[in-house]
């Protein structure tokens, strides 16, 4: 039973790791800098992480969100550079007052509502993008197989009602980036 369960989980992996374009290798690195930043800013009481959200794809890290000062702005980039697996870090962070509770309700639901649009669609490899909403802006992170499928995954998050921009850190398949 337990290497029937092994089997079937090392299937879903290499399945899941085929449908995307970065190896398994990149996604558990990826997995285990998230962990410990999020660890590293959970554990800091000096500075509010309420309101930022964050997602890593190939050592590139997306901060979002708002923050109340633009020393906490640093100070979390400080704390992400220090991350051994995290190659570049894009700051969006905003210095804002909080973020209320009907504009996260609405943030959470263009996200919930591009992730799914992407998935649905035929012509994009949903696995390649991260998707982070702020502030009724969408952030794009990943890779795109081409221009034509990155005008795709845009396209798709100007047309959700209550966007109001989008900002896309979406890499080519064959960036040089990738390489390093």
């Amino acid at each position: 039973m337990i290497r029937r369960l092994a089997l079937a989980l090392s299937a879903l992996l290499l399945v899941t790791a085929c449908a995307q374009n970065r190896s398994l290798g990149d996604r558990v690195d990826d997995t285990s800098a998230s962990l410990n930043l999020k660890s590293k800013l959970l554990f800091d009481r000096k500075i509010d992480t309420s309101d930022i959200d964050m997602t890593l794809y190939e050592g590139r890290l997306l901060l979002a969100g708002t923050v109340r000062s633009e020393a906490d702005a640093i100070a979390i980039e400080e704390k992400a550079a220090g991350i051994r697996s995290v190659k570049e870090i894009i700051n969006e962070l905003q210095v804002l007052p909080k973020t209320s509770i009907g504009r996260g309700t609405k943030d959470a639901f263009i996200d919930q509502k591009l992730e799914t649009a992407l998935i649905a669609d035929t012509g994009v490899a949903a696995g390649n993008y991260r998707v982070l909403v702020s502030q009724g802006t969408v952030y794009l992170l990943g890779i795109a197989q081409g221009p034509n499928e990155l005008r795709r995954v845009t396209g798709q998050a100007q047309a959700i009602d209550g966007v109001n921009e989008v900002v896309s850190h979406v890499i080519y398949v064959r960036d040089p980036r990738r390489l390093q």
